[in-house]
């Protein structure tokens, strides 16, 4: 899903707080004890000292606010809603950009920031929470020394990609949060009651106790935890079967890497196919959803977590676009290629329960075109070999309005 959200979560379920540099201020002993802990985990030792200020909890708020008021940031966020809008992942009342506000005001203890190289921590945060946020922090900070974490946030026109990066770093940071708090030795999810899973409990209830996040649409609390609950596991399989602690040169180029194994870890890795879209008439954004958010959008509907993940296990690349529709219509042309003809059966199937529980529409069939007639949208999808491999096309437009927004024909699908 969109790159803003992961950036938000940077901000937010992980962070929690602290300040000064590690020789001086009212947290020096905390950094100065984490400091070797974290090098050792990591196994790289800071460059230079890590830096950390104290901020008001308006002054925070302010930044945050700064960010969100940024023009690309603004309509990267607006692209973002009416996306999940078209799809029926959000309510036609939420206001995105409002939540976020509403979320960070109730979450934010302290983040690191990758342009001033400064950790900032809330004036007066809890005590309870200071030790986990400057571990938690700290090891972005690490992370940052070698990897450039400013320059990774800004992928741009590949969310799925955007998404497994923004997992690797989060999760590290939560990952080795966890490790060094088990003893810093060993295998972690033999020393946690309950095994790993806990761990993913843990984190999950720990969100599901703030208010506003709790009230949040599926889709953005399941975006938000991703690169938390999905990047900590992947850190605890590739320290499992790797040598080297920071993955700088081997990030996951896609969702469906850091989720499965094989896709990742073996000698001839899956990598995506691309897909390119032909010119669209009134595009208003192009993007790709990951093996990841077309699971998400599954699950949205069909509430079947099982079949939801089935059907998206075949994926191997997509493009969508954003299209205006009239004056204020919108509607989605979505581009989705599949490993077998099976798989991109199952996965039309799987639309097929969706628009029985979204709309209680069955489709109208001719030859391989699906086509849906609803009150409030009008979805087609349809299905070709592309360069010898199976994409399923996905229309859905404002009902009444024409499907033809994209050439199928002209749709391009290269192997990286």
């Amino acid at each position: 899903m969109k790159r803003w959200c992961l950036m938000i979560a940077l901000l937010v379920a992980g962070c929690r707080e602290r300040p000064k540099s590690a020789g001086e201020g009212p947290y020096a002993d905390q950094v100065a004890a984490d400091v070797p802990l974290i090098e050792k985990a990591l196994g790289v030792k800071f460059k230079t000292p890590p830096k950390l200020e104290i901020r008001s909890r308006e002054q925070v708020r302010e930044f945050l606010l700064q960010k969100l008021r940024e023009p690309d940031v603004q309509k990267q966020i607006t692209n973002q809603q009416e996306t999940f809008k078209v799809l029926g992942m959000l309510p036609d009342t939420f206001h995105l950009a409002d939540f976020f506000v509403r979320v960070l005001t109730e979450q934010i203890i302290g983040y690191y920031d990758p342009k001033t190289k400064v950790l900032y921590v809330v004036k007066d945060a809890p005590d309870d929470l200071a030790g986990i946020t400057v571990m938690h922090e700290l090891v972005h900070a690490l992370q940052d020394q070698y990897m450039n974490l400013d320059s990774l946030e800004h992928i741009t026109g590949d969310d799925d990609r955007a998404a497994a990066v923004q997992a690797v770093i989060e999760g590290q940071a939560t990952y080795e949060q966890v490790y060094i708090m088990a003893g810093g030795s060993g295998n972690v999810a033999a020393q946690l009651p309950g095994g790993w899973e806990s761990m993913r409990t843990t984190l999950r209830d720990a969100q599901r106790t703030q208010p506003v996040f709790s009230s949040a649409p599926m889709v953005i609390q399941e975006t938000l935890l991703f690169p938390y609950i999905n990047g900590a596991e992947f850190i605890r399989r590739y320290k499992a079967l790797h040598k080297a602690q920071l993955p700088i040169d081997t990030f996951p180029v896609s969702t469906e890497q850091l989720m499965h194994d094989s896709a990742y870890f073996s000698k001839h890795p899956d990598v995506p196919s691309i897909v390119t879209l032909p010119p669209v008439a009134s595009s208003v954004d192009q993007n790709d959803f990951g093996e990841f958010g077309t699971r998400l959008f599954l699950f949205q509907h069909t509430k079947d977590q099982d079949r939801s993940i089935r059907a998206s296990n075949g994926w191997d690349g997509d493009r969508y676009a954003l299209v205006k529709v009239g004056d204020t219509g919108r509607g989605l042309a979505w581009a989705t290629v599949w490993d077998t003809p099976l798989d991109a059966a199952e996965f039309m199937s799987a639309v097929d329960d969706v628009m029985l529980k979204r709309f209680n529409v069955k489709p109208r069939i001719t030859g391989e075109l699906r086509h849906f007639d609803t009150a409030k949208r009008t979805v087609e999808v349809n299905v070709r070999e592309i360069s010898g491999r199976p994409v399923v096309l996905y229309v859905d437009v404002p009902a009444g309005a024409s499907t033809n927004i994209l050439d199928f024909s002209k749709v391009k699908v290269t192997p990286r």
